[in-house]
């Protein structure tokens, strides 16, 4: 594999810098109660007012812990196995690497932009960097001209490239719903004490475009994408496993709010399972 030196460095700093991080996430505790805070534009919220996610809102703090046990107990399980696989020369260890590191990517610019300043910042600036080069690497890995032979023409590329395009649109309208209604009505929109949208940013912007790009390619049998499908579809495993967690651990927190997105996310879990399976057995090493 090209660039495996170079990866055999990125990708432990990655994984142990991931495990600390979420560990800290989910471990670390320091006394407290929440409290009420109103912000600039008026909307009153809970700060957390503990652990290391003190000065999050409850809320937040609940949605950044579902994604520290999606980290731990998902996350760096797949990087570890799919990296073994890649240094003994596995296509399919190469292309979960690739979709996993870019979990990683998107989790860790999230959490750059997203949470509250604490100690454990630069960490989650170097583990986004880190990611965002290896993600480079990996991509730049593949032979772009001979990896279609590796997939079988059996590969059910209709009904794959149809998920991606309902994944697209199912995020495009929810956000865009969310995004437009305080600009179309002047109110002030529900940010729960952030300073703007970053996920619905990232998403209209990264996964979106990405979702939609990936199923065009696929129907016309590009080499690209092959390689873009495999990545997103890992991608929204990743997506729907973490909305679930976050769900669950809002609800636990007394923040239920976000319940009703969470059967969507189960569901594109669930087709996404199935379609990663569907090109795990279409590849032919």
């Amino acid at each position: 594999m090209k660039y495996s030196s170079t990866l055999k460095i990125l990708i432990p700093l990655i994984g142990l810098l991931a495990l600390f991080a979420a560990g800290m996430g989910l471990f670390y505790q320091l006394p407290g109660e929440p409290y009420p805070f109103t912000s600039h534009r008026g909307e009153t919220v809970m700060i957390n007012a503990r652990g290391l996610y003190y000065y999050d809102t409850v809320s937040s703090a609940a949605q950044q812990q579902g994604n520290d046990v999606v980290t731990l107990f998902v996350a760096l399980p797949l990087l570890v196995v799919s990296t073994w696989m890649t240094l003994r020369g596995s296509l399919r260890g190469r292309l979960l690497l690739t979709g996993t590191i870019g979990f990683f990517l998107y989790t860790y610019l999230s959490m750059c932009m997203l949470t509250a300043f604490n100690t454990l910042f630069l960490v989650y600036v170097a583990i986004f960097g880190l990611s965002l080069y290896a993600f480079i690497l990996c991509m730049m890995s593949f032979d772009i001209e001979d990896l279609p032979r590796h997939f079988s023409d059996r590969l059910p590329r209709g009904w794959i490239a149809a998920l991606l395009f309902v994944i697209g649109a199912f995020l495009a309208l929810t956000w865009l719903g969310r995004v437009l209604s305080p600009i179309m009505q002047n109110t002030p929109p529900l940010l729960d004490n952030g300073i703007t949208m970053v996920i619905q940013a990232m998403d209209l912007s990264l996964i979106v475009p990405l979702a939609v790009l990936s199923g065009i390619l696929l129907l016309r049998r590009s080499a690209w994408g092959y390689l873009l499908t495999s990545v997103f579809v890992l991608k929204a495993i990743a997506l729907g496993l973490a909305v679930s967690a976050m769900v669950v651990n809002m609800t636990l927190a007394g923040t239920p709010e976000g319940a009703g997105i969470a059967i969507p996310f189960i569901v594109i879990t669930g087709l996404n399972f199935m379609a990663a399976v569907s090109l795990w057995k279409n590849v032919q090493e």
